[in-house]
């Protein structure tokens, strides 16, 4: 398989908040914008998230969403070609089955494969046992696999992520002064976040220094020429992953729900989950965020598992369950593993 995506876009879809005025502009039909195409016309529009934290719910707009990566993006025939998905832990199975009915019906695919999201990531490190620790846009998730199979029993959820992040940095940011009001100048915050921020290992005493002196603060011109200086708010914003009361969640950190995930696993099995601990998703990026993160699992496992704590965050981890979807249609062995089109006119 190709070791990197041909293609990426956000998995948003935009529509009129009016249907009249759409009409009124001449611009006729009201399908959504999907992607990239869904960054202009903003005061007209309202954006639209077909995945809620992780979970499909709006499948006609997933549909859209299909369609543009196959015919726009990819430039592919679905027809011609066998498809892999990903859904997260603890999907509902009628979820599942829509997104079969979908693929096999409206795109005609001649075979799919439902996989689930941190297990491609596990095997994208080498490994078939482990603990992911995922977080992308949408939400996060602590997932213990053993041989290749989740334990759902353990498995921890959480619906803090990359967006969370963002939004509440841009809260900071307006309490400083500054606006953002258009969808460019809201992108721009998300730029910031992932090349200017950073988790702290300490986050009282970083937090001091930037009380004591200027010298951390960094600047970030803006593409109208605005520049806008970033002071605490570059380790206050991402803080949120460990402490969500910080956004007001009442929910626990990435840190707690790690050794959480791995205290329900059957005792002989904790010693290598606490080995191999992945990171993985776009929002692992942070810098500084592996070693808080195993500074906090240290100082809250079991003292007979400190030693064991080890934690692992590949560079190409934005694209973990990508680059483990890659690695397992090249098996040999994957080809009993497809649902054929044949099967699905059989049975269903």
């Amino acid at each position: 398989g190709d070791d990197a995506p041909r293609a990426v876009f956000p998995s948003v879809t935009e529509r009129p908040k009016h249907s009249g005025v759409m009409m009124g502009m001449g611009l006729g039909h009201l399908d959504p914008y999907v992607g990239d195409k869904s960054q202009a016309r903003r005061g007209i529009m309202c954006l639209k998230y077909p995945i809620e934290h992780g979970i499909v719910t709006n499948w006609d707009d997933w549909e859209k969403l299909m369609d543009t990566a196959f015919y726009e993006e990819l430039r592919v025939a679905p027809e011609e070609h066998p498809i892999i998905m990903t859904e997260p832990p603890l999907n509902p199975k009628s979820n599942r089955e829509k997104m079969t009915q979908i693929l096999f019906e409206t795109f005609n695919a001649p075979k799919f494969y439902v996989a689930i999201n941190e297990v491609l990531a596990l095997y994208a490190s080498g490994r078939t046992t482990g603990l992911v620790v995922s977080m992308g846009d949408a939400v996060g998730f602590t997932v213990p696999i053993y041989e290749g199979y989740v334990l759902p029993h353990a498995v921890w959820r959480y619906d803090l992520a990359g967006r969370d992040i963002t939004e509440y940095l841009q809260k900071l940011l307006t309490e400083r002064g500054y606006s953002f009001t258009t969808k460019e100048e809201k992108n721009c915050v998300r730029d910031m976040k992932e090349k200017l921020c950073y988790v702290a290992l300490d986050y009282d005493k970083e937090l001091e220094k930037y009380d004591n002196s200027i010298d951390l603060d960094v600047n970030y011109e803006m593409p109208d020429g605005n520049v806008i200086t970033f002071g605490n708010q570059r380790i206050r914003a991402p803080e949120c992953i460990f402490q969500p009361a910080f956004i007001g969640l009442s929910a626990y950190g990435m840190h707690w729900n790690t050794v959480s995930s791995i205290s329900k696993c059957d005792p002989d099995i904790r010693w290598t989950l606490y080995q191999n601990i992945v990171l993985n998703g776009g929002n692992t990026m942070f810098k500084g965020l592996k070693e808080r993160l195993l500074k906090e699992v240290k100082s809250r496992a079991p003292n007979n598992m400190k030693d064991a704590v080890k934690i692992i965050d590949m560079e190409e981890r934005k694209y973990g369950a990508w680059i483990g979807g890659s690695i397992l249609a090249s098996l040999s062995t994957f080809d009993e593993m497809w649902i054929t089109k044949e099967e699905y006119d059989e049975s269903g």
